[in-house]
């Protein structure tokens, strides 16, 4: 009676493991087959990636909050999915470092990212892009006293890069027998520099310009060279277009807003460029920025002004 009672306590229990695991298996295919607009409408949860150190796109402020243009532009996504799903959506931002923003997109990690993202050929291939709603360009960050040796030739400079980054793509074409060093983050590739470690350190020209007003001797450093210009996008997985669509209709909006002057997409936009903002534009900078608004708009069609 013993013998039956136990083989039948064992035939229970594998019962139940095979019903946990065709459970577990049905939960993992019902989440793959989702887009990302039916996971945000079932968990009323939008997971975005972001930078920690692309100031003024995306970083980390004093308090300890990921803040920035890029962030500004996640939340009028978040608010226009409220608008389609009919539902309140919390924005959970998630930090990432730049080598880390594909995987996290295609194993569906995160659902976006926007920090300051450009398009590549290589990326497109594994994700899909938005509109650009910025533009920046690669350049070099160097001591003051090496400006001239960097301007006449960068062949067998240390020239620091981020892993995955168009920056290093830039300089790999720029000039091919440049020695690259690769850094974890840009606070490595700040003090790699200022030891001497490398001899310059390549980023987007308007995070350049962002970290020397930061720091105390920032006359001891300039920028140099125009290696690239690239458009700021959002990184949304493949084959998500309702996604797609929402995330590329705030954009426009926002810019439509600040090209008519739209008080609230003015204030936005002067809050991190303007004279008085986190990174004040130059006006060639600030007009090329706008022109390509301008480009980007057309493109798409302007969107009615009543649902402005």
């Amino acid at each position: 009676m013993l013998r039956y009672q136990y083989q039948g306590s064992k035939l229970l229990k594998l019962w139940l493991s095979s019903i946990t695991l065709l459970g577990t298996l049905l939960t993992t295919q019902i989440a793959t087959a989702e887009t990302v607009i039916e996971k945000v409408a079932r968990t009323g949860v939008l997971t975005a990636g972001t930078s920690k150190d692309a100031l003024p796109f995306a970083y980390t402020n004093k308090e300890g909050q990921l803040v920035g243009y890029s962030v500004d532009m996640l939340t009028l996504i978040q608010k226009q999915l409220e608008k389609e799903l009919g539902r309140e959506i919390e924005l959970k931002l998630v930090a990432l470092e730049p080598k880390e923003r594909i995987t996290k997109l295609v194993k569906n990690e995160v659902d976006i990212v926007c920090d300051a993202s450009s398009f590549t050929w290589e990326r497109e291939r594994q994700v899909d892009f938005s509109v650009s709603y910025s533009i920046v360009g690669t350049r070099l960050l160097v001591k003051q006293n090496d400006y001239s040796t960097i301007a006449q030739s960068l062949i067998g400079k240390k020239i620091g890069v981020l892993p995955g980054t168009t920056n290093e793509i830039a300089i790999k074409k720029a000039e091919p027998q440049a020695q690259i060093v690769y850094l974890r983050d840009r606070k490595e590739g700040y003090l790699a520099l200022k030891h001497g470690k490398i001899d310059a350190f390549a980023d987007d020209g308007i995070l350049l310009e962002s970290w020397l007003q930061t720091i105390e001797n920032a006359e001891d450093y300039t920028i140099s060279g125009y290696y690239s210009q690239e458009g700021i996008a959002c990184m949304i997985p493949e084959d998500n277009s309702q996604l797609m669509n929402n995330v590329n209709y705030a954009l426009i909006r926002f810019m439509q807003g600040m090209l008519s002057g739209q008080p609230s997409s003015v204030t936005l936009f002067e809050r991190w460029f303007g004279s008085q903002g986190k990174v004040p534009l130059t006006r060639d900078l600030r007009d090329l920025m706008l022109e390509t608004m301008q480009l980007i708009v057309d493109f798409k069609e302007e969107i009615p002004t009543r649902e402005l």
